[in-house]
């Protein structure tokens, strides 16, 4: 692949919302992820033909796994923007302590000028709200933790 267009893809995921992007050209695949330190040059994974990657990254190797809370993990289904309540004004669907059973509403998020009701699958108490209002969500990233 050529450098140029290496460095292009690059400067196109350091400067974007996007957190990961692969692409394949011919036989080449070249991989690029953004760090969550967001301060470091994204990673970059070269896939030649029959071979391993070999990814270099100014970012020092990711710490063992991080231990799953207990509790029940509420994720994003999709990209979007996250919002607490229906309208700007409104009271917030849940509050951090607040009792919800299987379908209660615990947000919305916007995708696409969609407005898309996020319900609790579990019954029980929320222990955590773990995103801001406003805050733009990835898909799999987890938003509020139910015990």
């Amino acid at each position: 692949m050529d450098l140029r267009k290496l460095k292009t893809l690059i400067d196109l995921v350091a400067e974007s919302g996007i957190a990961e992007l692969e692409v394949t050209e011919g036989e080449d695949k070249v991989r690029i992820v953004k760090t969550p330190s967001g301060g470091a040059a994204p990673a970059v994974a070269y896939m030649a033909p029959g071979h391993t990657p070999a990814a270099t990254s100014a970012a020092p190797a990711a710490a063992a796994e991080p231990e799953e809370p207990p509790g029940h993990l509420v994720k994003s289904p999709m990209v979007g923007t996250f919002y607490r309540s229906p309208s700007p004004g409104a009271p917030a669907f849940i509050e951090q302590g607040s009792v919800v059973k299987p379908g209660d509403t615990l947000c919305i998020i916007e995708a696409m000028k969609l407005l898309n009701e996020i319900e609790a699958e579990v019954g029980g108490t929320v222990t955590k709200v773990l995103v801001d209002n406003g805050q733009p969500v990835e898909y799999g990233q987890p938003l509020f933790l139910i015990e």
